[in-house]
Protein backbone atom coordinates (compact mmCIF):
# COMPACT_ATOMS: atom_id res chain seq x y z
CA UNK A 1 0.00 0.00 0.00
CA UNK A 2 1.55 3.52 -1.18
CA UNK A 3 0.74 6.98 0.18
CA UNK A 4 -1.85 8.97 -0.81
CA UNK A 5 -0.74 11.77 -0.89
CA UNK A 6 -3.06 14.66 0.35
CA UNK A 7 -5.93 12.90 2.21
CA UNK A 8 -3.90 11.02 5.18
CA UNK A 9 0.16 12.52 4.92
CA UNK A 10 0.81 15.50 6.66
CA UNK A 11 1.35 18.44 4.20
CA UNK A 12 4.04 20.53 6.53
CA UNK A 13 6.33 20.65 9.04
CA UNK A 14 4.79 20.08 12.64
CA UNK A 15 4.21 22.87 14.48
CA UNK A 16 2.69 23.75 18.09
CA UNK A 17 -0.93 23.85 16.79
CA UNK A 18 -0.61 20.35 14.30
CA UNK A 19 2.37 18.46 15.61
CA UNK A 20 1.44 15.24 13.94
CA UNK A 21 3.88 14.04 11.02
CA UNK A 22 4.11 11.33 9.13
CA UNK A 23 6.08 7.86 9.85
CA UNK A 24 7.29 5.24 7.52
CA UNK A 25 8.98 2.60 5.82
CA UNK A 26 10.98 2.00 3.17
CA UNK A 27 9.27 0.19 0.07
CA UNK A 28 10.33 -3.08 -1.63
CA UNK A 29 11.52 -1.08 -5.00
CA UNK A 30 13.66 1.89 -2.77
CA UNK A 31 16.35 2.76 -4.46
CA UNK A 32 19.55 1.52 -3.34
CA UNK A 33 21.51 4.74 -3.39
CA UNK A 34 19.03 6.22 -0.56
CA UNK A 35 18.35 2.38 1.22
CA UNK A 36 22.14 3.05 1.79
CA UNK A 37 21.95 6.48 2.95
CA UNK A 38 18.90 5.85 5.17
CA UNK A 39 20.41 2.47 6.13
CA UNK A 40 18.26 -0.65 7.93
CA UNK A 41 16.07 -0.22 10.59
CA UNK A 42 15.99 2.89 10.09
CA UNK A 43 13.14 4.71 11.59
CA UNK A 44 11.90 7.78 9.02
CA UNK A 45 9.50 10.29 9.53
CA UNK A 46 8.54 13.30 7.67
CA UNK A 47 5.82 15.27 6.04
CA UNK A 48 4.96 15.58 2.02
CA UNK A 49 5.84 18.30 -0.10
CA UNK A 50 3.54 20.52 -2.48
CA UNK A 51 5.89 18.79 -5.34
CA UNK A 52 4.64 15.22 -4.72
CA UNK A 53 7.63 14.41 -2.85
CA UNK A 54 8.77 13.95 0.78
CA UNK A 55 10.62 15.54 3.32
CA UNK A 56 12.09 12.87 5.28
CA UNK A 57 14.31 12.95 9.01
CA UNK A 58 15.53 9.26 9.54
CA UNK A 59 17.94 7.92 12.36
CA UNK A 60 19.75 4.48 11.65
CA UNK A 61 21.81 4.92 15.65
CA UNK A 62 24.53 5.01 13.88
CA UNK A 63 27.18 5.26 16.76
CA UNK A 64 25.34 2.58 18.27
CA UNK A 65 23.73 4.69 21.35
CA UNK A 66 22.24 2.63 23.59
CA UNK A 67 19.50 5.02 24.41
CA UNK A 68 18.53 4.09 20.92
CA UNK A 69 18.40 0.43 21.13
CA UNK A 70 14.42 0.67 20.25
CA UNK A 71 12.92 1.37 16.57
CA UNK A 72 10.36 3.94 18.61
CA UNK A 73 13.95 6.08 20.55
CA UNK A 74 15.04 6.11 16.92
CA UNK A 75 11.26 7.41 15.88
CA UNK A 76 11.79 10.16 18.59
CA UNK A 77 15.15 11.41 17.66
CA UNK A 78 14.55 11.96 14.19
CA UNK A 79 11.25 13.57 14.99
CA UNK A 80 12.65 16.40 17.72
CA UNK A 81 14.95 17.09 14.40
CA UNK A 82 11.89 17.35 12.32
CA UNK A 83 9.85 19.29 14.71
CA UNK A 84 12.89 21.71 15.89
CA UNK A 85 13.93 21.93 12.20
CA UNK A 86 17.46 21.27 13.54
CA UNK A 87 20.98 20.84 11.11
CA UNK A 88 21.26 17.24 9.98
CA UNK A 89 22.69 15.01 7.59
CA UNK A 90 19.90 12.57 8.41
CA UNK A 91 17.04 14.03 6.27
CA UNK A 92 16.17 14.52 2.61
CA UNK A 93 13.62 15.20 -0.19
CA UNK A 94 12.53 12.10 -2.41
CA UNK A 95 10.03 10.78 -4.29
CA UNK A 96 6.87 9.19 -2.67
CA UNK A 97 7.31 5.59 -4.04
CA UNK A 98 10.43 5.15 -1.97
CA UNK A 99 8.48 5.06 1.28
CA UNK A 100 5.30 3.94 2.64
CA UNK A 101 3.70 5.51 5.36
CA UNK A 102 2.74 3.56 8.08
CA UNK A 103 1.45 6.05 11.07
CA UNK A 104 1.55 9.28 13.02
CA UNK A 105 4.15 10.79 15.27
CA UNK A 106 3.37 13.38 17.15
CA UNK A 107 4.67 15.05 20.84
CA UNK A 108 2.32 12.51 22.28
CA UNK A 109 3.49 9.08 20.80
CA UNK A 110 3.05 7.17 18.31
CA UNK A 111 0.44 5.89 16.21
CA UNK A 112 1.49 2.26 13.85
CA UNK A 113 -1.30 1.72 11.52
CA UNK A 114 0.21 -0.59 8.96
CA UNK A 115 2.21 -2.94 11.78
CA UNK A 116 2.72 -5.87 9.19
CA UNK A 117 4.76 -3.27 7.02
CA UNK A 118 6.63 -2.00 9.99
CA UNK A 119 7.60 -6.19 10.84
CA UNK A 120 8.60 -6.72 7.56
CA UNK A 121 11.25 -3.84 7.11
CA UNK A 122 12.37 -4.70 10.86
CA UNK A 123 12.35 -8.27 9.63
CA UNK A 124 14.36 -7.29 6.34
CA UNK A 125 16.73 -5.17 8.46
CA UNK A 126 17.56 -7.88 11.24
CA UNK A 127 15.70 -5.70 13.82
CA UNK A 128 12.96 -6.94 15.44
CA UNK A 129 13.88 -7.04 18.86
CA UNK A 130 14.15 -3.09 18.57
CA UNK A 131 10.13 -3.18 17.48
CA UNK A 132 7.72 -1.68 19.61
CA UNK A 133 5.50 -3.84 21.62
CA UNK A 134 2.23 -2.36 20.46
CA UNK A 135 0.48 -0.11 17.76
CA UNK A 136 0.60 2.83 19.65
CA UNK A 137 3.45 4.18 21.70
CA UNK A 138 3.22 7.21 24.50
CA UNK A 139 5.55 9.22 25.11
CA UNK A 140 5.89 10.85 29.08
CA UNK A 141 6.55 14.62 29.23
CA UNK A 142 9.46 16.40 29.52
CA UNK A 143 10.50 16.88 33.22
CA UNK A 144 9.60 20.08 34.38
CA UNK A 145 12.57 22.39 34.48
CA UNK A 146 14.59 22.52 37.69
CA UNK A 147 14.03 25.59 39.91
CA UNK A 148 17.27 27.96 40.68
CA UNK A 149 17.41 28.54 44.48
CA UNK A 150 19.24 31.63 45.82
CA UNK A 151 20.98 31.10 48.75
Amino acid sequence: MGIQFGQDLPLQRPDKDDSRAAVFVPTANIKEDILSLVRKGAAVVGFGNHDHTLTIYYESNRFNEPTLAKWEQKARKAYDRLLDNLPTTSKMVCKLENFEQIGYISTKGISIRRRASLDRWLEFSDAQDSAPDGDTVAFAPPPPPKKIVAE
